[in-house]
C-alpha cells in the first residue's frame, strides 16, 4: 500500500491547490480530489493549519500545503451511524463499532463528525463534544452550533450529564445491592468508576454490568474492569486473548437538562443494540 507525505511551500501566487499537488505527485487529479475530501490535505496560512477540502482553493505566497497520503487509510469505508433524535441544535446518534470520533492527519472520513455532516438532513456543521472509543458502541451527542457545542462541553466538564454504560465481562461479578467503586488512578490522573451486576450467564461464565463514571480517562472502564479481575469481553488491549467478539461495551443511556431549553432529556438504546450474552 502506498504511503507518503509531501510538504510544499507556495512561492508564487495564482495557483490552486489541486494544480500544485498534481505537479508534486504522480496521483491523478481525481485521486487528489478524493484525498482532499477525506481530510488528508492540510493548509498552513500564517499561524493556522487546517484541513483543506476545496480542490480549487486559490493559494497565496507563503502558504504551505501538507499531503498525508496513506492508501490503506483512505481505502477504508466508514461504518454507518444511526440517528436517534434530532433536536435541531444538536443530534443524538448511535455510533457503531469501528467508527472514530476524531480523525488524524491521514484523514477523517471514517469519523462520526464527517458521517453526520454528510448524511444529516437538513445539512449542518457538526461538532463532537464528547468521545467514545473506536471499539465501543453507543450514544453520542453532536452539536450543530458553536454556542451549543460550548454549552455541552461545559456540561461534560462539570459532570452535569448522567451517562450509563453496559458491558459484558468474563467471570461471575459479585452480586451487590450497591455498586462497586474503583478509584485507581489512570496515567497519573484521578479516575472513578462504579460497577453493578445486572445479570449472569452461567453457560458462558460471563456477567452483564452497568457502569457509571465520574471522570473520562482513556479506556477508563476497560482498565478499571480488568483491574478488578473481570476483563471486558472482546477487549484486545486489556482482556483475555482468544475472544472472537467485538468489544462488549456500549454507552446505552444519556440523561441531562438541555442547555438550551432547560427541559430534561433522556435517551436510551433499544434492546437490540445492547450487549447480549452468547453473541
Amino acid at each position: 500500500m502506498l504511503k507518503f507525505t509531501i510538504h510544499t511551500l507556495v512561492e508564487g501566487g495564482d495557483v490552486c491547490a489541486i494544480d500544485l499537488l498534481s505537479g508534486e505527485t504522480d496521483l491523478s487529479r481525481m485521486v487528489i480530489k478524493q484525498t482532499m475530501q477525506k481530510g488528508a490535505v492540510w493548509l498552513t496560512r500564517n499561524k493556522y493549519t487546517q484541513r483543506l477540502r476545496r480542490a480549487k482553493k486559490q493559494l497565496k505566497r507563503g502558504d504551505e500545503l501538507h499531503l498525508y497520503y496513506d492508501e490503506q487509510v483512505l481505502a477504508k469505508t466508514p461504518a454507518e451511524a444511526e440517528l436517534i433524535a434530532d433536536e435541531k441544535a444538536y443530534t443524538i446518534w448511535y455510533k457503531p463499532y469501528g467508527m472514530l470520533c476524531q480523525g488524524s492527519k491521514w484523514g477523517d472520513h471514517c469519523t462520526i463528525q464527517r458521517w453526520v455532516e454528510g448524511h444529516l438532513q437538513p445539512q449542518r456543521s457538526a461538532f463532537v463534544v464528547h468521545r467514545l472509543d473506536r471499539a465501543a458502541t453507543g450514544l453520542i451527542i453532536l452539536a450543530h452550533e458553536k454556542k451549543t457545542a460550548a454549552a455541552f462541553s461545559q456540561m461534560f466538564s462539570q459532570r452535569l450529564l448522567d451517562k450509563r454504560y453496559q458491558i459484558i465481562v468474563h467471570g461471575k461479578f459479585p452480586t451487590a445491592s450497591e455498586s462497586i467503586t474503583v478509584e485507581d488512578r489512570i496515567d497519573g490522573k484521578s479516575a472513578c468508576s462504579h460497577f453493578q451486576r445486572l445479570d449472569y450467564d452461567l453457560a458462558h461464565g460471563r456477567s452483564l454490568l452497568e457502569v457509571s463514571i465520574e471522570s473520562g480517562r482513556k479506556h477508563q472502564i476497560r482498565r478499571h474492569s480488568a483491574g478488578l479481575g473481570f476483563p471486558v469481553v472482546g477487549d484486545r488491549l486489556y482482556g483475555r486473548p482468544g475472544d472472537k467478539e467485538d468489544l462488549q461495551l456500549s454507552a446505552w443511556r444519556l440523561s441531562f437538562d438541555c442547555p438550551l431549553s432547560g427541559r430534561h432529556k433522556s435517551y436510551r438504546l433499544d434492546d437490540a443494540r445492547l450487549p447480549q450474552f452468547g453473541l
